[in-house]
């Protein structure tokens, strides 16, 4: 079974390098690379069934335009690279997205940047990358 290493990225210029990276490690391991993108969302309970409907609509849109915008691009930059690449696209909480991530591949490490598109106040106070370098059940790498 080839080793799986997932790489969470966002499209900003610090993923961007965790990208680069994991590319360098999963050549060097002959791993297989996930490129893991997820937009937040967050669940509303108390919701009408037409305001259901529109939002899963809304939801469908927002995947095609992060697909289109954000992994598509960054796919025809690294084709080239000799990696086997696969590329996840969901919803949900960012951090416990990428624990299910990691955790439905197999994958033995997950590489992320050190910030992304955050806002000032999850920099100061709790970051993805910091939740994850303390609950993932795989080495973490945090990519200054």
């Amino acid at each position: 079974m080839t080793e799986k290493i997932v790489v969470a990225y966002d499209g900003s210029e610090n993923a961007h390098d965790a990208v680069n990276f994991a590319l360098s490690i999963a050549k060097a391991a002959g791993a297989d690379l996930i490129v893991a993108h997820v937009l937040e969302w967050s669940p509303y309970s108390f919701l009408t069934k037409t305001e259901v409907e529109e939002r899963h609509k809304r939801r469908k849109e927002e995947l095609e335009r992060a697909d289109k915008a954000i992994v598509s691009p960054l796919l025809q930059e690294i084709q080239s690279s000799g990696v086997n690449v696969e590329v996840m696209v969901k919803y949900g909480h960012i951090a416990e997205t990428l624990l299910a991530i990691v955790k439905d591949t197999g994958a033995s490490q997950l590489i992320l940047g050190r910030t992304g598109q955050s806002s000032l106040t999850s920099r100061l106070f709790g970051s993805v990358a910091g939740s994850l370098a303390q609950v993932a059940p795989v080495p973490v790498t945090i990519v200054p």
